[in-house]
C-alpha cells in the first residue's frame, strides 16, 4: 500500500482456528469485573464505546488498539487476508511494527525486540498490550495502582489520576497528595521488563545509571551519568532507607550497580541479566555487594 502521508504499520497475523474463537491461545476470556482498567491520556480518560481494556491473569493491560490510537492523533485502518490482520496508522513518524499473536517477539523496523504479551484478535478487535503501544511510539506511561489507570503522558509530564475508585473519593479529602518520592517509585515500578543495553538512556533499552537518570529525570531531578559519580557526588548517606532513596553496589572493586529503593528491603534496577526488575537488599546475590544508600529527595 503506498500512501502519501508517511505511516505506521501494524501487522497483526490472526490465528482463526477453534481455540482463537473460543479463548485459546490467539485469543481470551471475556475479562471480569475486578480485571477492569481504564486508560488515560494526559489528563482525559479514553473513550471506549464498545471493546473494554482489561488486565489479564498475567498482570498484562490489553486495550483496544484503534480507540487509543486515534486518541493520540492517529488515523487507523485495518483490512483482514488469509488469516492477517494489517493496521495501517498515519502517523508523523516512519514506523513499521509486525506482531503475531502468540509469539513473545515483534520487529520494529525490522529489528526483533521481546514483547512479553503479544498482539490478540477477539470479537472483531484488535487488542495489544498498552505498553506496546507506549514504547512503540516513544509515549512515556505511569501505572495508578490504587484506581488501575494506565496513563500515558503523551505531553511528557506526570499526570493524576482522572478518575477515583469510589473507596478513593470517600477518603479524598483527608488523603496526603502523593509525594515525589512516591511518584519516583511508581514511575520506576511502571518500566519492569525493559531491556538492558549498555549506554542506554531511554525505554528502549537502559544500563542501571541510565535508568535511575530516566526515571528522576521525569520529575525534574538531575542526576551524574554514571553510578560511580552518583555515589561519590549526590545527595546525603543514609543508613535508614526510605522510598526514593539510591542504593549502590560493588559487583568488582568499585561502585558500579545502582537502584531505587522501594521500602520493605526492596530496590528496582536496570541488570545485565534480566532488564529492569525489582530484587531483594538482603538477597544471597546484592546482599553481600550493598555499600550503602544516598537521600535525593
Amino acid at each position: 500500500m503506498k500512501l502519501l502521508m508517511k505511516t505506521v504499520v501494524l501487522s497483526c497475523a490472526v490465528w482463526m482456528s477453534a481455540s482463537a474463537v473460543h479463548g485459546g491461545t490467539a485469543s481470551a476470556s471475556t475479562p471480569s469485573a475486578d480485571q477492569s482498567v481504564k486508560i488515560q491520556l494526559n489528563d482525559q480518560l479514553i473513550p471506549f464505546p464498545e471493546a473494554q481494556p482489561y488486565i489479564d491473569d498475567k498482570g498484562q493491560t490489553f486495550v483496544p488498539i484503534r480507540p487509543v490510537l486515534e486518541s493520540l492523533g492517529y488515523q487507523m485502518d485495518w483490512e483482514m487476508e488469509n488469516g492477517q490482520v494489517e493496521v495501517t496508522v498515519k502517523g508523523d513518524k516512519q514506523k513499521t511494527v509486525e506482531l503475531t499473536t502468540g509469539v513473545s517477539e515483534a520487529k520494529l523496523n525490522g529489528k526483533a525486540v521481546p514483547l512479553t504479551s503479544g498482539a490478540l484478535f477477539r470479537d472483531g478487535t484488535v487488542f495489544v498490550p498498552v505498553r506496546f503501544i507506549s514504547e512503540s511510539l516513544g509515549i512515556m506511561m505511569q501505572w495508578d495502582n490504587d484506581n488501575r489507570i494506565a496513563i500515558l503522558c503523551q505531553d511528557g509530564q506526570y499526570h493524576a489520576p482522572a478518575w477515583y475508585a469510589p473507596p478513593v473519593v470517600q477518603a479524598l479529602a483527608a488523603a496526603p497528595a502523593p509525594s515525589v518520592a512516591d511518584r519516583i517509585t511508581d514511575t520506576a515500578q511502571n518500566m519492569l521488563g525493559i531491556r538492558y543495553v549498555w549506554g542506554g538512556t531511554t525505554p528502549s533499552g537502559f544500563d542501571c545509571s541510565g535508568f535511575v537518570n530516566y526515571v528522576f529525570d521525569q520529575f525534574g531531578v538531575d542526576l551524574p551519568r554514571t553510578s560511580r559519580d552518583m555515589f561519590h557526588n549526590s545527595g546525603q548517606p543514609v543508613t535508614e532507607l526510605k522510598k526514593g532513596d539510591l542504593v549502590f553496589f560493588n559487583i568488582g572493586r568499585v561502585t558500579t550497580h545502582v537502584g531505587i529503593y522501594l521500602g520493605n528491603d526492596q530496590f528496582v534496577s536496570a541488570t545485565t541479566s534480566r532488564g529492569t526488575r525489582i530484587d531483594s537488599l538482603t538477597s544471597s546475590y546484592w546482599g553481600p555487594k550493598y555499600v550503602g544508600a544516598k537521600r535525593i529527595l
